[in-house]
Formats: C-alpha cells, sequence, structure tokens
C-alpha cells in the first residue's frame, strides 16, 4: 500500500439519561473528539483525519453502530479534501447500521475533489425494522467559487440503504469530466448532493415540496417510507442552507 490505512470503529449505546460512546477502536489517521450533548439525550461526535486531506493510495474506514433506544448524531468539523493522484485510487468506505428504536443522524460537510484526483467513495447503511436515520453526502468536484473544474480524473460514488437486508436505495454514479458536461450526466454543475429520512410519509413529501417549491435544481421523492432530496448546482452553501 501506497497511503495511510486508517480504520475506526464507533458503537453507540444507551445509558440513563444520555446515549454513550460505549465502543471505540481506531487503527492509523482517523479519531474523535469527546462527546458532547448540547440536546440533552443525543450524543453528538466529530470525527477527525489529522492529516487534513485524502491523496492517492490512502484508505478510510469507517463503521458506526447505534444501539437499541441510542440516539447519535456524527458530524466533521470541516471538508473532507480529496486531492490530485499520482496513479493510485483514493478510497474512502462507511458503514452504518442503526438497531430498532434507535436514531443516527449522519451530517459531514462536503467532499471537495481537486482536479485530478482517483476516488471511490461507499456508503453502506444497514437499517433494522423501527430504526431513524437522517442523513446526507454532497459531493463538490473542483472548487467553483474560484472557477476551478473538474477536468481531469474521476470520481465513483456508490450509496446502499437497506432495512432488515432488504434494498431501499441503490445509487451509483461515475463522475469524468466527460459525465460532468453531459445532459445525462451533471450538466455542468460541479456540486451534487443528496438527504435521506426514515420513517417518512406522504406528509413529510408534500411539506418538503412546499419549502423547495422556489428552489432550482432540486428534487424530493418517497421510496416506500424512505425520503429522498437531491440538489445539483454550483454552491454547496446553497446546498447546506438548502439540507
Amino acid at each position: 500500500t501506497t497511503g495511510w490505512q486508517a480504520h475506526l470503529e464507533l458503537g453507540f449505546g444507551p445509558r440513563p439519561g444520555r446515549t454513550a460512546l460505549v465502543h471505540r477502536k481506531q487503527r492509523g489517521p482517523l479519531a474523535v473528539q469527546r462527546p458532547f450533548y448540547p440536546e440533552g439525550n443525543a450524543c453528538h461526535l466529530y470525527l477527525l483525519h489529522p492529516p487534513g486531506g485524502v491523496v492517492g493510495g490512502d484508505s478510510l474506514r469507517i463503521q458506526a453502530e447505534v444501539a437499541e433506544g441510542a440516539h447519535a448524531l456524527v458530524t466533521t468539523p470541516g471538508a473532507t479534501k480529496f486531492y490530485l493522484s499520482a496513479g493510485d485510487t483514493a478510497e474512502q468506505v462507511q458503514t452504518l447500521r442503526v438497531a430498532s428504536d434507535a436514531s443516527l443522524e449522519w451530517l459531514p460537510q462536503e467532499n471537495i475533489f481537486f482536479p485530478g484526483a482517483l476516488t471511490r467513495l461507499q456508503t453502506r447503511i444497514e437499517l433494522t425494522n423501527g430504526a431513524r436515520f437522517i442523513g446526507w453526502e454532497t459531493q463538490c468536484l473542483g472548487r467553483p467559487v474560484i472557477g476551478e473544474r473538474f477536468d481531469n480524473g474521476h470520481a465513483d460514488f456508490n450509496l446502499h440503504i437497506e432495512r432488515d437486508g432488504r434494498p431501499l436505495l441503490l445509487d451509483r454514479i461515475m463522475v469524468t469530466p466527460e459525465r460532468l458536461d453531459g445532459t445525462a450526466g451533471l450538466r455542468g454543475c460541479p456540486v451534487n448532493a443528496t438527504l435521506v429520512a426514515t420513517p417518512a410519509a406522504q406528509t413529510e413529501l408534500e411539506a418538503v415540496r412546499a419549502l423547495i417549491a422556489d428552489q432550482p435544481n432540486t428534487g424530493v421523492t418517497l421510496l416506500d417510507d424512505l425520503l429522498v432530496l437531491r440538489y445539483l448546482g454550483d454552491s454547496t452553501e446553497q446546498c447546506c442552507k438548502l439540507f
């Protein structure tokens, strides 16, 4: 291997009056800050990647499990940056498991892909019947704020959501400079993002449709009880405010 090999396991469990981080195992440059509790019971946690960026050959693997009766919110202090590669692919694999009567809010800041980055990102969300989940992924190709385009490299995004082993959403896109501009691709928009929330019903779908009625580059749908909100545009700030 040519880069950092990092692995982080997190487990959340109920304790009297709050949720606690009951399991943590780490190898390589992935860590967490001390949990804090601004909302009472819910355990808030920051994921940290001390090198400050991901390069070709790096492999980051994150596993988080929320036990029955627990409630966790996980985020990051800043954007994750994927830099120009000399030839090796950078990989980030996230596996999230949520038990019945448990809640997970997975709210990282955006991923930024510099021109020449070679990346593969996979997120797998495994829900048990009765689990609650809300999360998002925001991908920024290039740095549109300074006019920089993702004019070389590739990014492979894979999102898998299931409940009790039954797939709810299988979402994959391979981005190359050619597909960035195509009408069947990203239509020249450097920022694409997905928010999912469950359980949801027609009431939530109609409420979100009303909220985004005057918002360009957005769409929302309901797949069984999984609410899926999409953004395709040129501003991570606009996307964050929308979500």
